[in-house]
C-alpha cells in the first residue's frame, strides 16, 4: 500500500454529522483529564507528578506513562478539530481499556455517584471506548480537519 494511499483511508470520512457529534464531546470530555495530567489544571498534578505516579506507584514503563498523558490532552484537542481522528481516537480508547484492567475493573461496573464505594466503577470508560471505536470505524465526519484534507 502506497503512503498517498495510506493517508487518503486514514483520513477519509463521510459527510456526517454523527462522528463530528461524538468527537466533538469526546475531545471535550477528554480535555479535562489530560489538563489534569500534563497541565495540572482542574486540580491535577501536572506531567511531573502524573509521570512519578505512573512508574513509581503504578509501575508502568515512562514510555506509556507518556503516551497516556498525550493520547489524552493532544488526542482531545485533535478530537475536536477532527484531526487525525482516528489515531486520536485509538489513543483515547487504550487509555480507556488500560485504566479499566489497571484500576477500575475491581471497583465493579458503577461510578461512585454517593461516594459510598471503594473508587470508581468502569462504566464511563465503556461509554467512551465505545465512541472511541465509532470514531476509529467512521473517522471525523462533518467539519473535520481530516475530511477538508482528504477532499483536497
Amino acid at each position: 500500500m502506497s503512503s498517498s494511499t495510506f493517508t487518503r483511508r486514514l483520513l477519509s470520512t463521510p459527510d456526517d454529522i454523527g462522528p463530528l457529534v461524538g468527537r466533538v464531546l469526546l475531545g471535550i470530555v477528554m480535555f479535562p483529564h489530560g489538563a489534569q495530567k500534563l497541565l495540572g489544571w482542574f486540580g491535577g498534578y501536572g506531567f511531573t507528578g502524573t509521570m512519578g505516579y505512573f512508574t513509581d506507584v503504578m509501575s508502568i514503563p515512562w514510555i506509556f506513562g507518556f503516551l497516556a498523558i498525550v493520547a489524552e490532552f493532544f488526542g482531545s484537542l485533535a478530537l475536536v478539530a477532527g484531526f487525525l481522528t482516528r489515531v486520536s481516537a485509538f489513543g483515547i480508547g487504550i487509555v480507556m481499556i488500560v485504566a479499566v484492567v489497571t484500576v477500575h475493573a475491581q471497583n465493579g461496573f458503577f461510578m461512585d455517584w454517593g461516594g459510598q464505594l471503594a473508587g470508581e466503577g468502569f462504566e464511563y470508560h465503556i461509554l467512551a471506548l465505545a465512541l472511541s471505536l465509532v470514531l476509529i470505524l467512521k473517522g471525523g465526519g462533518t467539519l473535520s480537519v481530516d475530511r477538508a484534507i482528504a477532499s483536497a
